[in-house]
């Protein structure tokens, strides 16, 4: 796809975003008709001259014609009509410096949940699935961006951005309902639903007909996209980039600021035994069988960001970031297996004694090996000797809130707790350091291949 001639690179996606525009025509109308039929259409506003009320599913109605006519367009061949600009492309592919894009998925975040009780609204969050299909729509206009969505190992990987948006709105949806419900006195959602499912045939029934579905759908996915296979493995031909499976690329991506000691053994192993602490250092009764975040919002907070900031938008930005040389590509710039940037990663030690001291590193003749390679690295040790040994009293003397967990919790699990969450915030600190000032690493002592 790539170097095709644009022309006829529009004319064969044609066919296809014809398709894609009057799938959501379809869609918002068939929203639009359900509306109607059960009356919960809301009132817009009221038409001076005629005595007509617009209501949500008028609005629905209009978004599925516009989609229809662009179907039309994308059909009769007018599909360069249905894209971005150059100008917009830049600015977009600008967003996707890593700063930025890590940045703005933090605030975004932020954003969404401080304002969830409105984000949450159904109608909010279809326009927000409209917007983001749409933009899908005129992205496939560009074949650098086609080429990288529609790559088979990538499609499922779409499908599960998706999927996992339409998830985490549904859980906030139902705690914020089971919120608002127990502001005003009353039970959460599922202590007034406790009708009893049985096995058979309910639950069989069920299962049937999913197993079914999937089914039928693997069977439309397997005739409709080749299998993702290349050529036989061989050591003298690398694959540039070469990529781990998909589960593996958040970790892929730490190795970046971290060795693999760290990032394939040590932090791994922290994620596990920290989940298998979590019953050890919970004391909030709150929260057990319902949804909800007014009650749990610690622990929502801290979930939704390990999860959603350091592990899927690394793993969004391991698959259709990364390129040639693990370069970081904006999403409508050509993967240049020639694109070359020049980055000198500067050790912390570095800094310190060559840098802003002006002498050079302690030589192991004057101070001996060990000795040398202590006192090189110490401002690195020293600064996350104060890191994990101050910053958890630090936490409990000047935040209420922490010291409120610490009289909760007691000594031992408020330490797990605290040092958890210090290791857990020692990636996006290592990432900003690494985009910021080139930094490697805070201790390099490469004579013993240990590395932080």
């Amino acid at each position: 796809m790539h170097g095709q001639d644009p022309a006829e690179f529009l004319e064969q996606i044609s066919g296809f975003l014809g398709c894609y525009y009057l799938f959501l025509a379809i869609m918002n109308a068939v929203l639009a008709l359900r509306l109607w039929q059960t009356g919960k259409a809301k009132k817009l506003f009221q038409l001076p001259v005629v005595e007509l009320s617009l209501t949500t599913a008028h609005l629905w109605l209009a978004v599925a014609i516009v989609f229809t006519a662009m179907s039309g367009l994308a059909l009769g061949g007018l599909v360069w009509v249905l894209s971005f600009s150059q100008f917009q492309m830049d600015l977009m592919d600008g967003l996707m410096d890593p700063k930025v894009y890590t940045g703005g998925i933090l605030g975004t975040l932020t954003v969404i949940y401080v304002f969830r009780k409105f984000f949450v609204k159904p109608a909010v969050a279809w326009t927000m699935l409209n917007l983001s299909l749409l933009f899908m729509g005129l992205s496939m206009t560009d074949q650098d961006f086609a080429a990288i969505v529609t790559k088979p190992d990538n499609v499922p990987i779409v499908a599960m951005v998706y999927l996992l948006g339409f998830f985490t709105w549904l859980a906030a949806s139902k705690a914020v309902q089971n919120d608002e419900r127990m502001a005003r006195g009353e039970e959460p959602l599922e202590a007034v639903d406790r009708e009893k499912v049985l096995v058979w045939p309910d639950l069989v029934y069920t299962e049937l007909i999913c197993m079914v579905v999937v089914t039928a759908v693997l069977l439309v996915w397997g005739i409709g996209l080749q299998a993702p296979l290349e050529e036989p493995a061989s050591s003298v031909k690398t694959p540039n980039p070469s990529k781990a499976p998909w589960y593996f690329l958040g970790l892929q991506e730490m190795l970046v600021y971290y060795d693999p000691w760290m990032a394939g053994v040590v932090l791994p192993s922290m994620v596990v035994f920290g989940l298998m602490a979590i019953p050890y250092i919970d004391f909030n009764k709150a929260g057990n069988g319902y949804y909800t975040i007014s009650q749990r919002q610690f622990a929502y907070i801290t979930f939704q960001f390990g999860f959603l900031v350091l592990w899927v938008t690394l793993i969004v930005m391991g698959t259709f970031l990364r390129g040639p040389n693990w370069n970081i590509f904006g999403l409508y710039e050509t993967w240049d297996p020639h694109k070359v940037e020049a980055l000198n990663n500067v050790d912390l030690s570095e800094f310190v004694w060559i840098r802003w001291l002006g002498t050079g590193k302690p030589e192991a003749a004057v101070w001996g090996g060990i000795g040398a390679i202590l006192i090189r690295e110490s401002p690195g040790i020293v600064l996350l000797l104060l890191y994990f040994g101050f910053a958890p009293p630090a936490m409990v003397l000047y935040s209420k809130f922490f010291r409120r967990l610490f009289l909760s919790m007691g000594f031992m699990r408020f330490m797990v707790l605290s040092n958890l969450l210090l290791t857990m915030s020692l990636l996006p600190i290592k990432m900003v350091c690494r985009w910021a000032f080139n930094m490697k690493y805070f201790i390099a002592i490469n004579e013993y291949f240990l590395n932080f």
